[in-house]
């Protein structure tokens, strides 16, 4: 074989593995300002995995048959990429990966009750419901004893109002099911965050990441065979869209997951919302949907919003007498046991 062919693809896979280790390894960058990148990164990536999704179910791909290759899928990815590159983030603590089964668990179901709501109500409309996570999280925060300070509690007033004129729900009749389906899912999402956060405090997010994505794939896999949604595309040109939802879901889960070890669940929640911010922009340059008026002024409660972030110094966790999610705790050794060591 002629040497020329095969280095450009040394070339290639050198850099994939430099682009996975270096979001799987911390870096230099002060620790509040990486979290706030990885928010809106995770952002970014989410606004763009729509657009995968939409050109895969166009191509006759079932819904719950995404919502399932993607899952599996980015898990798989994310597995091989620990195993090879940094095989130390396998280990955790039994009650972590507890918390990781949990959350991955209700997230799962989340995203089940989030494609059924989808086949009731209009997408713009249930994309609205479900972006008002951060006032469900809010509100399983305070149910925790974590009260939010004042300038969160002005960024989620800000929020959710930017929410709505963003989106521009469609009047008309609206599926009742349907709402309260996609208001179950937008619950559930937040409430698979919290439980994360408080393993995030001792874990790596790598760690927490893949152990969720694996509860996560108990979920929707079970689901996808008793739907019956068919078998796997057969199509090449179907695998692309669902090759790029894999990778979205990869990168967005990870950089989720360390954007609310670095700077909390509620913060990386309201800059999570800046996934509108990126839909509209894209929907205006690429698609050459015009902004209404609302819309800018939505767009200017969100930025607002986002930018109050410089102000905000809530801490990512807090010692506090929690009230659900004290169990999620590692384990502690006595001193004075033969087998615990100080080095």
């Amino acid at each position: 074989m002629d040497e020329s062919q095969t280095v450009p693809t040394v070339g290639i896979w050198a850099k994939l593995s430099t682009w996975v280790s270096t979001a799987l390894r911390p870096n230099k960058i002060h620790p509040r300002s990486r979290g706030i990148i990885a928010a809106l990164g995770s952002a970014a990536f989410l606004g763009m995995m729509p657009i995968f999704g939409k050109q895969a179910i166009d191509l006759g791909v079932n819904p719950i048959a995404v919502v399932a290759i993607r899952t599996i899928f980015a898990t798989i990815l994310l597995m091989l990429a620990v195993v090879l590159l940094y095989r130390p983030y396998l280990y955790i603590y039994p009650a972590g990966m507890l918390g990781c089964l949990l959350a991955g668990w209700i997230n799962g179901i989340g995203s089940l009750f989030y494609y059924s709501a989808l086949a009731r109500i209009d997408a713009s409309v249930g994309h609205m419901l479900y972006s008002l996570y951060p006032l469900f999280l809010a509100i399983w925060l305070f149910l925790d004893r974590q009260i939010p300070n004042r300038i969160t509690l002005l960024r989620i007033i800000l929020a959710i109002p930017a929410v709505y004129l963003l989106t521009q729900a469609e009047t008309g009749k609206i599926d009742t099911i349907g709402v309260l389906e996609m208001l179950v899912a937008s619950a559930l999402y937040a409430l698979h965050i919290p439980i994360n956060q408080r393993v995030l405090s001792d874990m790596p997010a790598p760690t927490v990441t893949l152990y969720t994505l694996i509860a996560m794939s108990s979920i929707v896999l079970p689901a996808y065979w008793v739907s019956r949604s068919g078998s796997l595309p057969e199509n090449t040109q179907i695998w692309w869209p669902l090759l790029g939802l894999t990778l979205m879901t990869f990168f967005s889960r990870l950089a989720l997951f360390s954007g609310v070890k670095r700077i909390g669940a509620m913060q990386t929640a309201l800059l999570g919302l800046s996934e509108l911010f990126v839909a509209v922009i894209f929907s205006y340059l690429w698609l050459g949907e015009q902004l209404s008026v609302l819309q800018w002024m939505g767009t200017a409660l969100l930025v607002t919003s986002l930018l109050l972030i410089k102000a905000d110094k809530s801490r990512p966790w807090e010692p506090h007498a929690s009230l659900w999610f004290g169990w999620v705790k590692p384990p502690t050794l006595n001193k004075e046991y033969p087998w615990h060591s100080n080095k």
